[in-house]
């Protein structure tokens, strides 16, 4: 069986670590390199629900895309939620590796793969980094398309029944941007480049009201749809590269964000 630094090796190919964020946290975080790897498990953010499933789904390596821990501990113990998921995963001895914005950034990571499924040619970092890729992407539009058919076909690619949206649903977008998960840094980015639209997970009212005093569109499908796609994908393709091994992407992890509304005088939960 393949040990756990072959699959480090293969994931830091596909999403190197000199990509990640300055701030980020990325590569293996709990486990022993020598140990034989024969069952892992992908998901967004390790919750108790996704550490669960992983022990009792006996795996031996989560590849969880946000870190855990993201920033430094001084001590692991069951005080904290971090702490108790961190002993429980080490008691079972279940490696954790994040690649995090690296993979964000990697040539066949999130944004590419999100800029991709909408349909943009030429695309390129938004973010460029000295090493010839970067940070989020943009691209364009052999037609343009008004920014509610692109909230469509946003919606269609992520398999999600709404998002939020800012500015005018009429407006022709022929430049568009993209940047995964919390992205309203690249707002100043996307206007330089002369987008007409910047799909991002999420972001601050004010950026929103930026956008929309710029001219520029916004849609916001939310953190987790931005990114958790990307989980279910990784998953299949570690599955091909390592054939030996059970893969599997979380089935119990979910988005923790619930849209409400009334209906027939009752609040009406969805999710």
């Amino acid at each position: 069986m393949p040990t756990l630094q072959a699959v480090i090796a293969f994931l830091e190919e596909l999403a190197p670590p000199r990509l990640a964020e300055a701030w980020d946290n990325v590569g293996l975080l709990v486990g022993d390199r020598r140990r034989e790897i024969r069952r892992i498990m992908t998901c967004l953010t390790i919750t108790p629900d996704a550490a669960a499933e992983a022990i009792q789904g006996g795996a031996d390596l989560i590849v969880a895309h946000h870190p855990l821990p993201l920033t430094a501990v001084r001590r692991v113990t069951a005080d904290t939620t971090v702490g108790r998921l961190l002993g429980d995963l080490i008691a079972e001895r279940i490696a954790v590796f994040s690649p995090h914005t690296s993979l964000d950034s990697a040539a066949e990571g999130i944004n590419q793969q999100l800029a991709a499924g909408l349909g943009l040619r030429g695309i390129v970092a938004l973010v460029p980094h000295a090493e010839g890729q970067g940070a989020g992407r943009c691209g364009w539009f052999e037609e343009p398309l008004a920014l509610e058919h692109l909230a469509r076909r946003l919606m269609d690619f992520l398999h999600i029944e709404r998002l939020q949206m800012v500015g005018d649903p009429h407006r022709p977008v022929r430049l568009a941007a993209v940047a995964c998960g919390s992205g309203g840094e690249f707002l100043g980015p996307a206007q330089t480049a002369g987008c007409d639209a910047l799909v991002i997970g999420e972001t601050r009212f004010h950026t929103c009201l930026k956008a929309e005093a710029e001219g520029i569109g916004l849609l916001l499908p939310g953190h987790f749809a931005s990114e958790r796609f990307a989980l279910d994908d990784l998953a299949g393709v570690l599955a091909r590269q390592f054939p030996g091994i059970d893969v599997w992407a979380s089935r119990r992890e979910h988005d923790p964000i619930q849209w409400v509304g009334r209906e027939g005088g009752r609040i009406k939960e969805e999710r």
